[in-house]
């Protein structure tokens, strides 16, 4: 995998879209006075674990953890941390869902592509195989998803209920874009936590906006040692099919 030798501060993402250093600091204290402004209206409750989670990990292919690709950045950090709560989710036989991009040539273009004219090269499709990291398991599904939710115009709703899942742990990239729209889609039906260390972001900004409104107003952000304890003290749950 290739590496970028300027990650940013916090571990991660693209060297130029980095935050400026005499910025960081000022700018990570202003979004804790607001998240303290919010806790004063009442936003940023805690919806706290159920007691029979599942695990979503976001998008960690190729196409976004290779510095050399279109979209891609350094997300090592992600991965690892990503690799710490799957062990456990293991552990605890609970269910563990991958996303990636549904890429077809032949898909029609949408208004979207406007936004983001994608450059795929002939074999594209190797770039959104799994991180081999993440070992991933026969019996962990993997869906193929066209949108930035892992819920729009997929089954994941109907498979997680099935399974009376009623708390959804969501790991993966991008921080700003399908993180953030699968714990939109999440937010109503289960309750959603956020480990810190395994989500990232190609650009610091949106990272630590998006994380702090996700924590405001869609889930539980928290950190890994914090996942892996409760996540330990699961029951054992069947796993998804393939």
């Amino acid at each position: 995998m290739a590496t970028d030798s300027n990650v940013t501060s916090c571990g991660f993402g693209s060297s130029d879209l980095r935050l400026p250093d005499e910025l960081r600091g000022p700018l990570l204290s202003h979004l804790q006075t607001l998240r303290g402004r919010y806790l004063q209206r009442g936003w940023a409750g805690r919806v706290g674990f159920g007691s029979r989670p599942a695990v979503i990990v976001i998008d960690l292919a190729k196409y976004w953890l290779d510095p050399g690709q279109q979209i891609g950045s350094s997300l090592d950090a992600v991965v690892l941390a990503t690799r710490r709560v799957l062990d456990a989710a293991r552990a605890a036989s609970v269910p563990i869902v991958f996303t990636t991009f549904a890429h077809d040539p032949a898909e029609p273009p949408s208004p979207h592509d406007r936004k983001l004219r994608f450059q795929f090269p002939a074999d594209a499709a190797e770039l959104f195989e799994l991180d081999p990291r993440l070992n991933r398991q026969s019996t962990e599904k993997v869906i193929r998803k066209r949108y930035a939710s892992a819920f729009k115009d997929t089954n994941l709703h109907t498979m997680l209920t099935a399974l009376s899942v009623d708390t959804l742990i969501v790991m993966g990239v991008s921080t700003s874009h399908c993180v953030y729209a699968t714990c939109r889609d999440a937010t109503d039906s289960f309750r959603v936590i956020v480990p810190r260390e395994a989500v990232g972001e190609r650009c610091e900004l949106m990272h630590e906006v998006f994380l702090l409104d996700i924590d405001i107003d869609l889930a539980d952000v928290t950190n890994v040692d914090d996942v892996v304890r409760h996540l330990s003290e699961a029951q054992g749950q069947r796993p998804l099919s393939r």
